[in-house]
């Protein structure tokens, strides 16, 4: 933990960094690439839309079911004529959802159900859901989404500027469409959960985004005054400068999401973990990746397309090719000096030669 702790200091300092803003065309293919396949995965799979969405039943047996989990989807499946949903609770009952049945369906099924599980049709319970609820989960969510889009761009060109609204626009696009991707490709349900953990992530998403926007703002003040840095190389000092902070922030944020969806949804087989705990977990890895790899090289391009940042890297290059000249120039007369050949020797030197005797004392001898 020392060590890491000693490289974050040194990456906050410059002393050591990683180019991340010069590798960006890679960053940018692979992001690319996963989105055209999450894309690909939500054209041919589709998402697989709970019973919310499509309208439903949903029966639940009482508790300390001794029928497994297997079997009585078997059960249901022949019942309705339809793919079924089978969970098992916490306290050992069953809860099996059916898609796309109406009330009619619903009696039948309860009648065939309770007879394949050895119950009474009275101590199994049947909800029906409509359709038009669902309809209106996702309206809403729609909505309340793009609401925050707008108040997000705002804000961002407000306390920023309209490049770094701009990039995180495209970072949040990017997670969402990787997200929903995996769900189709995962073959998880979509349920209200879902939709709840896909609007969290977004909050998620942008802590990152904004911690190295801030610090790249506070390094940019006056820049066209210095030719040391051009924007770029001031834009990678902030990812240094907040990578151990971002992955710190993110390891700690995923473990115990990471514990919902592979302990308690997996291991433990609490099903009903898996729709939040899926979009929570993938959005935030999303999300870390998008403010490094992403975020910050967009913001870099768009602001090395002004007139004033193309002048500024044009001053540092030649700068930087200049000094370069004077250090070939200086280990070619170095090397030539090695080789036997006489020092020029300047008035620097000649200056320097006759300081030496300088503050002796007068009679004495060193």
């Amino acid at each position: 933990m020392s060590k890491l702790g000693s490289l974050g200091a040194r990456l906050h300092r410059g002393e050591i960094s990683y180019d991340f803003v010069g590798k960006r065309k890679i960053w940018y293919g692979v992001s690319i690439l996963i989105t055209i396949t999450a894309i690909l995965g939500l054209a041919v799979r589709g998402l697989n839309m709970g019973i919310e969405f499509q309208g439903g039943a949903v029966f639940t047996t009482p508790t300390k079911m001794s029928t497994s989990v297997a079997k009585a989807e078997e059960y249901a499946n022949e019942a309705s004529g339809h793919q079924s949903v089978v969970q098992k609770l916490g306290n050992g009952s069953l809860r099996i959802q059916i898609a796309g049945i109406d009330t009619g369906q619903s009696d039948r099924i309860k009648q065939e159900l309770a007879k394949d599980l050895n119950l009474d049709p009275e101590k199994l319970a049947a909800d029906l859901v409509g359709p038009s609820w669902g309809e209106q989960i996702a309206n809403k969510a729609w909505e309340g989404l793009a609401i925050f889009m707008v108040l997000v761009v705002i804000y961002l060109a407000i306390a920023f500027e309209w490049r770094m609204a701009i990039a995180a626009l495209v970072a949040l696009i990017h997670d969402i469409t990787i997200t929903t991707g995996i769900y189709a490709l995962v073959g998880f349900e979509v349920t209200p959960g879902t939709v709840i953990g896909l609007l969290t992530i977004l909050g998620y998403s942008l802590y990152d985004t904004v911690v190295v926007f801030d610090s790249l703002k506070e390094q940019t003040k006056d820049i066209t005054k210095q030719t040391r840095w051009t924007y770029s190389d001031i834009a990678n000092r902030s990812i240094n400068g907040t990578l151990v902070r971002s992955i710190n922030t993110t390891v700690v944020a995923l473990l115990p999401v990471a514990g919902l969806l592979f302990i308690g949804g997996g291991f433990l087989g609490a099903g009903t973990l898996n729709d939040i705990s899926l979009s929570l977990f993938v959005g935030l890895a999303a999300g870390a990746y998008s403010s490094i790899f992403i975020a910050t090289p967009l913001v870099a391009d768009l602001k090395e397309r002004e007139p004033a940042m193309k002048a500024l890297t044009k001053r540092v290059l030649a700068k930087r090719a200049q000094a370069g000249a004077e250090e070939d120039l200086t280990e070619a007369h170095g090397a030539g000096a090695d080789a036997g050949e006489p020092a020029v020797v300047g008035p620097r030197s000649q200056s320097a030669a006759r300081g030496r005797g300088r503050g002796r004392t007068p009679g004495k001898r060193g």
